[in-house]
């Protein structure tokens, strides 16, 4: 058994902070506040070290009962994200992970994240089972997204392309054109804006004003945000940068703009923990969900890292950047969930049909992307070169691009 690896000790924020501190991040919507308290009701508690071991142990045999591969996000807890890399399975950000699941040969995927996540990975592998330890892990921007709301919001424009976040339900994501992480998004609205095209955005509004800036696109931007990113306050990472003036600041672009504004690195997930890998520089402020930080800490451990500050010195806590549905997830549900096949995710089939569309083609786009610099090994070749090389492919998956 692989000795388990200590956490970044982050500091989890109390039930008591969460519902003062998130009413402006979930529009004082009195149901998801609530859904928000069941959240934090719902996370399983610390496990000992035995306990952990054992669960682990478990676990792998299941997996390997059922022909199974385990997938985790970088904010679920370190034991789960250890656990997935140990087994064949892979610690990712939603693009890297929608990516494994379709690609894989197990029959069984466990998505160790929350619903959107599991669902992407039955909409592109409809043939496979798909597990996660708890349904009911969302997200704010799920939630702050109804897809009859955003229908209605669509059809209003119906010139426009609809762009959303991979953070949204099935349903959202069968109204749109396009589905983007923040990894590939940039570069997709880039895209369609040199053709063009007006965009609808949804749903997160950070994100949206981001890319609107980066890329100069008409773009109709949905109001939602997401309750970890939303919290972060510029004038707190003022006050931490001063305080560590040689470290690098790293954001994530979930995050608003006076946040933003600090960055020296701005991207995905999987962006900031290259940046934090690869740069030189010793000390780094990450302004993301801290669950990132145990990665971070692995695979660079002599650097340092701190946690950019949510709130001021009186809060209860002061970096308080942990998702509360990220956090349901545990070591023991996913061996229930193994054992007795629970909690498996289920779309209809004409659900699947309409919400693949926009998915496959931004993964059609990004191999594009990816394959065009790898030949011409220079990742920094403009929009224009990369659109007269898309322009010569035959290949049928890339003419709806």
């Amino acid at each position: 058994m692989k000795e388990h690896l200590a956490s970044y000790p982050y500091e989890k924020p109390s039930l008591d902070y969460m519902q003062a501190h998130i009413e402006s991040a979930v529009d004082a919507q009195q149901s998801n506040a609530c859904t928000l308290h069941e959240a934090w009701a719902k996370v399983p508690a610390p496990l000992n070290a035995t306990e952990i071991q054992q669960y682990q142990e478990e676990i792998r045999e299941l997996l390997k009962q059922h022909n199974a591969v385990m997938v985790a996000h970088y904010y679920v807890e370190p034991e789960l994200q250890d656990l997935a890399l140990a087994t064949g399975g892979m610690v990712g950000d939603s693009l890297e992970m929608a990516k494994f699941c379709k690609n894989h040969p197990a029959d069984t995927l466990l998505v160790v994240g929350v619903r959107f996540m599991g669902e992407t990975a039955k909409i592109l592998s409809p043939q496979k089972t798909v597990l996660m330890p708890d349904l009911d892990a969302t997200c704010s921007l799920d939630l702050g997204c109804p897809a009859d709301e955003f229908k209605q919001f669509c059809d209003e424009h119906p010139d426009r392309t609809v762009v959303v976040y991979a953070n949204t339900s099935a349903e959202v994501k069968a109204h749109a054109d396009w589905v983007v992480t923040s990894s590939i998004a940039i570069e997709i609205v880039e895209h369609l804006h040199s053709q063009g095209k007006k965009i609808i955005w949804g749903p997160d509004r950070h994100l949206g004003q981001y890319i609107q800036d980066k890329t100069g696109a008409d773009m109709l931007l949905w109001q939602g945000s997401c309750i970890v990113h939303n919290e972060f306050k510029g004038i707190e990472l003022t006050h931490l940068k001063q305080q560590h003036p040689k470290a690098i600041v790293l954001v994530h672009p979930e995050s608003p703009a006076e946040v933003v504004a600090l960055a020296d690195v701005v991207g995905s997930t999987s962006k900031l923990l290259n940046a934090a890998v690869q740069r030189p520089e010793q000390e780094f402020i990450v302004a993301t969900d801290q669950g990132i930080l145990h990665e971070m800490q692995k695979q660079a451990p002599h650097k340092k890292f701190f946690a950019a500050p949510t709130a001021g010195n009186g809060a209860t806590c002061k970096s308080c950047a942990f998702c509360p549905w990220m956090a349901m997830n545990g070591l023991a549900a996913c061996a229930k969930v193994l054992r007795d096949h629970s909690q498996e995710v289920q779309l209809d089939a004409a659900l699947i049909e309409e919400a693949r569309a926009p998915i496959q083609r931004m993964l059609d786009f990004s191999e594009a992307y990816k394959n065009y610099h790898q030949q011409h090994q220079q990742l920094g070749a403009g929009l224009a070169q990369f659109q007269q090389w898309l322009a010569t492919q035959h290949e049928a998956k890339y003419s709806t691009l």
